[in-house]
């Protein structure tokens, strides 16, 4: 039987292509076979050739495992500032309907909370939240990188500057961080037109540095750390401890901003 001169060609082709395969095979495992006394053929990687693999890899993880760490905390960082950017429209919703006035009230608060610790003001913006907001329910209140504020600030983990609910002549009578927490005055309403700079005053921010962790972490009385502010323009910013303005408490502290409301914490 004769074969047409088409498969003569297809099967000279198939041919062709084995024998490439199989010269390269052939170098391959040239380069993998150490021949013992025997005389076979063994084929596999050397000891050398492996511990030059382990020492790879090892010197890869060393690489990514840190810059994977970094990732996630910058990630942790974005979702925190996603909650700040979620709690200045609903403090928004509480000005619109409240003659623009940021929220005021006696301290301590009934519960015994003062009112610019999280606890406190959190109570006004709630309704505007749509949730019910405890220890268990957080929302937006709750920095996913707060290892402190879930057992002991009730899972809030912001604070709300007291330049908001006092006059710029009070906050600047006041010298120490006990004046935040004893000694109350009355408390003042604060419009948001009375704001003079509100790219650079700080409104509502992140207490403890739970991004850049610090130890011990004192909150805004300590020149250390870095964290997640929202300023009263709506804007946020991650700012470090060292850039914010001395307060009249000589400390980095939001709520005795040097003339309050009409005052600057850090220059944007």
């Amino acid at each position: 039987m004769s074969i047409s001169h088409e498969t003569s060609q297809k099967v000279l082709l198939f041919s062709s292509s084995y024998n490439i395969l199989e010269n390269r095979r052939n170098k391959t495992q040239s380069h993998f076979h150490y021949r013992p006394a025997n005389g076979k053929l063994s084929f596999g990687f050397s000891l050398m050739e492996l511990l030059v693999v382990m020492a790879t890899i090892s010197l890869l993880l060393g690489i990514l495992i840190p810059a994977l760490g970094k990732a996630k905390s910058a990630a942790m960082r974005i979702r925190c500032a996603y909650n700040l950017k979620q709690i200045n429209l609903a403090v928004n919703l509480y000005l619109n309907g409240n003659d623009d006035t940021y929220p005021c009230a006696q301290d301590p608060l009934p519960g015994g909370y003062w009112l610019w610790m999280g606890r406190g003001w959190r109570s006004f913006v709630e309704p505007y939240l749509s949730t019910k907001i405890d220890e268990d329910n957080p929302s937006v209140l709750f920095c996913p990188q707060d290892i402190t504020a879930k057992v002991k600030f009730e899972s809030t983990s912001y604070a709300y500057s007291m330049a908001f609910y006092h006059s710029p002549e009070q906050i600047n009578a006041m010298s120490s961080p006990a004046d935040t927490y004893s000694n109350p005055q009355q408390s003042i309403p604060q419009q948001s037109l009375d704001v003079k700079f509100p790219a650079e005053k700080i409104l509502i921010g992140e207490w403890l540095s739970s991004h850049l962790r610090i130890n011990p972490d004192n909150g805004w009385w300590r020149w250390k750390g870095a964290r997640n502010y929202l300023f009263a323009d709506g804007h946020i910013s991650f700012v470090k401890a060292e850039d914010i303005l001395p307060a009249q408490d000589d400390l980095p502290d939001a709520n005795l901003t040097i003339n309050g409301i009409k005052g600057m914490d850090c220059r944007q």
